[in-house]
């Protein structure tokens, strides 16, 4: 035996208070956003059939989701808003008594301690399902910046505490901080979805939201899933531009993209947990192939290993509970 190895990692596994003692990643409920879907009426919660668990939900409804993630410790939501009717340049995206604007209102004076961060893109609110103008056929990425700008400034005027560009237009992050700091917003920081990808895995979001493309696809403006360093190109301008987080959407299958841009960059980067992500896993435990609980923290634990500062994730209540 004398050249068997004195290293023993085994020594460090069998015993399960040493293993959580030299736990490299820790989760915690204070790394997580939690999305949620916000519409018109009253007493609406409608669940979003390939998203078990999640909801559109009014506003009436949406003040116990917001009493429950408080209580869970979750420090952070992000909102989307269904709009009572579209047009082709998303007039209620930047109407100051659009849904996302009501809904922030209504959130903050229930909880003025939980951080509201709004989405500004207009697919949700486009008759057409783009995330921006639609002119000769095509998304017309310059006149959609001021639609984008005017958005988050009526978004901050109700009181987000931060707006999130996710339209993947090119100079959408220096056109909002122009608008920010040009109406004494200097201080409302933006968390931009700079290395959004091209991806499958939003299809239950569309469902949600209602902003599947009405012609086309989106490939013209977001990441082509092979580039790895095109993403973290785009993670740099923005940082240029002014952004304050940056964003890689989707999480799960741009684990690398996650790691690059933590070890290139000192800006927070956050990595969302995209709805195609839960769906599959809700669907797999649901049919019994997996364990659905060791599966979804095992995966978030990735996510944050990867180098994500923060998680955005459809899995934040379930987590937050396991954890406490």
């Amino acid at each position: 035996m004398s050249s068997f190895p004195s290293m023993r990692p085994r020594r460090l596994r069998g015993v399960p208070i040493l293993r959580e003692m030299v736990q490299e990643t820790r989760l915690s409920a204070r790394d997580f956003v939690y999305p949620l879907f916000v519409t018109h009426g009253r007493n609406v919660q409608v669940e979003i059939a390939p998203m078990p668990g999640i909801y559109q939900l009014s506003l009436d409804r949406l003040l116990p989701e917001i009493a429950t993630v408080v209580d869970l410790g979750i420090p952070a939501v992000l909102l989307f808003g269904i709009p009572r009717s579209k047009d082709a340049e998303g007039s209620e995206a930047y109407d100051a008594n659009g849904i996302i604007q009501e809904a922030v209102r209504v959130i903050k004076q229930a909880a003025p301690e939980l951080l509201v961060i709004t989405d500004v893109c207009l697919c949700d609110y486009t008759d057409h399902g783009h995330c921006g103008i639609i002119n000769d056929g095509a998304v017309d990425n310059d006149r959609s910046l001021d639609l984008l700008a005017r958005t988050a400034l009526c978004q901050a005027e109700a009181g987000s505490d931060m707006v999130a560009p996710s339209a993947m237009m090119d100079g959408q992050v220096a056109a909002i901080r122009s608008a920010l700091d040009g109406a004494s917003y200097t201080d409302t920081p933006i968390m931009s979805y700079s290395a959004k990808y091209a991806s499958a895995f939003y299809g239950p979001f569309r469902v949600a939201a209602g902003s599947t493309p009405g012609f086309g696809d989106r490939k013209g403006y977001q990441i082509d899933p092979p580039n790895g360093n095109e993403a973290l190109r785009e993670i740099e301008m923005d940082i240029a531009e002014g952004a304050d987080i940056v964003m890689v959407k989707p999480a799960l299958a741009y684990l690398d993209v996650i790691s690059r841009a933590k070890q290139a960059f000192t800006t927070p980067v956050a990595a969302y947990n995209v709805s195609g992500e839960y769906a599959m896993v809700k669907a797999a435990s649901q049919n019994e192939w997996i364990d659905g609980k060791r599966a979804t923290i095992e995966i978030l634990t990735a996510i944050k290993r990867a180098g994500a500062d923060l998680i955005i994730s459809y899995h934040s209540k379930d987590i937050a509970e396991w954890l406490s």
